[in-house]
């Protein structure tokens, strides 16, 4: 496990299950399992998606 790999772990609280979203020291705690797969599937995609570029093939010379 790195600094950028984000988890899902379910923890049975006295309360209730709670789902945890981890990334690193940080965590989120979460009643729905399905906010909380939601959370971790946008943040796994933005944490690993390519930088977005307006200009297509931005690092090509022009004309080649």
């Amino acid at each position: 496990m790195n600094e950028q790999d984000v988890l899902l772990e379910r923890t049975n609280q006295p309360d209730g299950v709670r789902w945890c979203v981890r990334l690193g020291k940080r965590t989120l705690m979460f009643d729905d399992e399905s906010a909380a797969r939601a959370f971790a599937a946008q943040l796994h995609m933005r944490l690993n998606r390519e930088p977005l570029s307006l200009v297509p093939n931005a690092d090509k010379e022009p004309g080649s």
